[in-house]
């Protein structure tokens, strides 16, 4: 038998195969012929198999969204990955906000109180940039690449193998209908024999088909190995936000400000989140003084004495009955019965008027 010969056989078998599976396959879903069903074990390890599938896809693509924004930037990225090289270095938009910023307060010139404050949050834009980069690197390396190595590579193995036991499952059954519609003793004992050689290859493929299922418990072990370190880069990169953006907060309060605003009302303003201290009854700094908290200034308002305060913030005043603030300058402050519980009487010399208890730190 030549090599053709032998390759046409082959072709034959494998359109033959081909057939008797198609004709098994729509006989069962036309109820015309029987199936054999997997044992209850390997349906729900194919069905958790399958959700995982599904759930790690949607979550790595919604991470990839959450680092990479930009769609056209992530195609791109995936276009360098297909091509195994390395996507060319961008500027992200907080360094490119950063920059501009800086370029605006060189131009209106460092010694303004405008131009210097730009070029301070430039530079903590552009922190926050480096930081972010930092960010997308670490979680790709120890959060996405696990993620797509298993649906690009355990699954579809996994994915291979499930279609070779249908496959199985579909020549065990026609095996059976064929033993079935057997008349002839020679023709049963031929479907016989193919049924057992059958029964084997199907069972072989089942048992191969549950270690790889069963290798999904540690898939999701190996994925929480991977979700704590995506959480714990999540976790650096805030810490490392907040810390800049209070740095720089710390750096603006000792500004000047530029205007003030007519129509205020009476509402206390508060200057920022970090110096609203409502978390207990006291703070001291290392410096001796105590903050002005809640509990602190209600003593101080059923008091009818006075009591030094630092200013925390520079305040203009937004009409006659309140006294404007320089920060760090000492003043006297007292409670007038009646005021508003956000307030307090400040004195200067000479000069009185209503001030905001949030710009205030008191002294012991």
């Amino acid at each position: 038998m030549n090599i053709m010969d032998f390759n046409v056989k082959k072709l034959a078998a494998d359109a033959g195969t081909f057939l008797s599976r198609a004709v098994q396959f729509t006989e069962e879903k036309l109820g015309q012929a029987e199936k054999t069903e997997l044992d209850a074990h390997l349906e729900n390890l194919l069905s958790k198999a399958e959700c995982t599938k599904i759930w790690t896809e949607k979550i790595m693509k919604q991470t990839e969204v959450l680092l990479q924004p930009n769609p056209n930037a992530r195609i791109e990225e995936f276009v360098y990955e297909k091509l195994d090289r390395k996507a060319p270095s961008r500027i992200n938009n907080p360094e490119l906000l950063g920059q501009y910023m800086i370029d605006a307060g060189t131009e209106f010139g460092p010694g303004t109180a405008y131009g210097n404050a730009l070029i301070k949050c430039g530079e903590t834009q552009k922190r926050i940039g480096t930081a972010d980069r930092e960010l997308i690197q670490t979680s790709a390396l120890n959060f996405l690449t696990p993620l797509r190595n298993f649906i690009e590579g355990d699954y579809k193995t996994i994915a291979k193998e499930r279609k070779l036991l249908q496959n199985k499952r579909l020549d065990l059954d026609a095996a059976k209908t064929r033993l079935k519609k057997a008349k002839a003793a020679e023709t049963r004992a031929s479907s016989e024999q193919e049924l057992r050689i059958t029964q084997s290859e199907f069972d072989r493929q089942a048992e191969i088909t549950r270690l790889l299922l069963e290798g999904i418990s540690s898939t999701h072990a190996h994925h929480l190995r991977c979700l704590n370190d995506f959480v714990e880069a999540q976790m650096t990169y805030y810490a490392q936000c907040y810390q800049y953006m209070l740095d720089l907060q710390k750096q603006l309060g000792s500004f000047p400000s530029s205007y003030s605003n007519n129509n205020q009302t009476s509402v206390a303003p508060v200057p920022s989140a970090s110096s609203n201290v409502i978390g207990s009854s006291a703070l001291t700094s290392t410096s001796g003084l105590v903050i002005a908290s809640p509990t602190n200034l209600i003593d101080l308002k059923e008091c009818s004495g006075s009591r030094k305060a630092r200013v925390l913030y520079d305040y203009d005043a937004a009409n006659s009955s309140e006294l404007s603030l320089l920060a760090d300058e000492v003043i006297t402050v007292f409670s007038v019965v009646g005021m508003d519980s956000d307030w307090l009487m400040g004195e200067r010399g000479n000069q009185k008027g209503r001030v905001p208890i949030t710009y205030l730190e008191l002294l012991n």
